[in-house]
């Protein structure tokens, strides 16, 4: 096993990482921008690292900054989270070539199912159910045509390198397919550096449930069964549960069996999870995350398993000694993301100074956060605040337990979407797992969106903020040079921080 670990994000994932390495005993290197100076993460580490200003254009995304601190720490590995540099290739070969090892597959791996056309065509070859469509990048709206008019309308319009909604279009007939192909291109162009844009079948109104898998350095995959994520905003995931409420066991059994398939196409190591669309029992290749997802939680309460801890030990070269027979889920899981987000006016960001932090307790309650009282919530990265996340002997306890846990959860300072997920709890049609990714558009009560005075007031505070932030970042790094000469690391030794602040 590793010696040092060096955790190469920030906010609960680092701190869940953290953790992971201190039950081990390794010693975790934590990363850290100016505006994360008294960021969990970087006290719960036992040495943190200064990489550079608020923008994670110029910190958590600096390659070259994170290899030298891995140097100077005396890191073996680095574990990359989830989001910033999680899914970049070349990061994980900058990590390989650097003599160390990245806790995750290989770039050849991130490679080929970051490509979505590649990703299709190697789970078409091996197996995995498609959704129709074409394994090619379409390179003009008259070819786009041609296949929408072959397997029918609606089609969906997919970029070729990313995915988080961007870069998509849904088209329902012929007329507007060139202008949602040129917009989706340029989309794609503007998030990802590459405008190749796919075709495949609209289904609509779909479940969206995940299998996780792990794989080991001999070749050996298990999957850890489904997850339910069709409660989403703008392809963006809300609230997840293990497992689906319309998943039987045989059917586990068939999901899981095509996600082992295809993690055994790409010669998949650590931890990964396949997509599937779900729709009239049919279940369909999505994507394939080549990383941690931010809903692990629900699957290791409901199987009684640390991945974090599994994908250190295959990365270090452990073989996993677990055997798909002997994984069995066991009652429910359900995991709520916690945003400063005001879902009452269209999930609006808030910022601000989080005055105080209250996490509810008691059986099969976890708190996963990355805030503690004082932190300043700013505009620079992810809303995430933290996850609530229940376990129980069955879905119907596990919504009462998590309707009970929202309602003891206290977060004030910033504003939350504490009261949409309580709204959720008491739902019919949650309650009942009637569930699809148009859950949202079904019910247009639970959440509102802000008319154009509000986001442009919005816009101006943030414009204000982040102002403000430069002129804080300057003072900070004047002072900064004067006293340390630019370089700023604090270490645990058993006490509190010390050194340049």
């Amino acid at each position: 096993m590793f010696e040092s670990i060096l955790v190469a994000n920030r906010g609960e994932i680092a701190v869940r990482v953290i953790r992971a390495c201190r039950e081990l005993g390794i010693r975790a290197v934590a990363v850290y921008s100016e505006a994360d100076r008294r960021a969990l993460h970087v006290l719960e580490a036992d040495e943190a690292y200064l990489i550079g200003p608020p923008p994670s254009s110029e910190s958590y995304l600096r390659v070259d900054k994170i290899l030298e601190v891995a140097r100077e720490s005396g890191a073996e590995a680095i574990h990359p989270g989830y989001g910033f540099l999680a899914e970049r290739a070349p990061f994980s070969a900058a990590v390989r070539d650097a003599g160390l090892v990245f806790i995750g597959p290989s770039p050849e791996t991130i490679s080929a199912m970051g490509d979505k056309t590649e990703a299709r065509r190697r789970m078409k070859a091996a197996g995995v159910p498609i959704v129709p469509g074409v394994t090619e990048a379409i390179s003009d709206p008259d070819s786009a045509t041609e296949v929408a008019e072959e397997i029918g309308y609606p089609v969906l319009l997919k970029a070729s390198a990313g995915g988080g909604g961007k870069g998509m279009r849904v088209v329902q007939e012929t007329s507007d397919l060139e202008k949602s192909f040129e917009a989706a291109s340029r989309e794609a162009q503007a998030a990802f550096g590459d405008g190749s844009v796919y075709l495949e079948r609209y289904l609509d109104a779909p479940r969206h449930i995940e299998i996780q898998v792990m794989g080991d350095r001999s070749g050996k995959v298990l999957h850890f069964g489904e997850r339910e994520c069709s409660i989403q905003r703008r392809h963006q995931k809300l609230i997840e549960e293990a497992p689906s409420p319309v998943v039987s066991e045989e059917l586990r059994a068939e999901m899981g069996a095509a996600a082992v398939r295809a993690a055994e196409a790409v010669d998949y190591l650590g931890a990964g999870t396949v997509e599937f669309l779900f729709k009239d029992g049919e279940f369909f290749f999505l994507e394939m995350n080549t990383r941690l997802q931010v809903e692990h939680p629900v699957t290791e309460l409901v199987y009684g398993i640390d991945l974090v801890e599994l994908q250190m030990r295959v990365a270090a070269g452990e073989d996993l000694t677990l055997q798909q027979a002997d994984l069995v889920p066991t009652g429910h899981s359900i995991e709520c993301r916690i945003t400063s987000e005001d879902a009452k006016r269209g999930f609006l960001p808030s910022t601000g100074r989080v005055d105080f932090l209250k996490a509810p307790g008691g059986p099969g309650v976890r708190w996963d956060g990355g805030i503690i009282a004082g932190f300043e919530v700013g505009l620079h990265y992810d809303p995430l605040l933290g996850k609530l996340i229940v376990h129980a002997p069955s879905r119907e306890a596990a919504v009462r337990r998590m309707a009970r846990c929202l309602e003891e959860l206290v977060i004030r300072g910033v504003e939350t979407c504490i009261p949409f997920h309580r709204s959720v709890m008491d739902e019919e049609d949650f309650r009942s797992g009637n569930l699809s990714i148009r859950y949202l558009e079904d019910h247009p009560d639970l959440i509102s969106e802000p008319d154009e005075d509000e986001i442009l007031k919005a816009a101006a505070v943030a414009a204000a903020l982040l102002q403000e932030e430069e002129r804080s970042r300057v003072e900070i790094q004047t002072t900064q040079r004067a006293e340390t000469g630019g370089f700023s690391a604090w270490k645990r030794a058993g006490r509190p921080f010390s050194g340049n602040r």
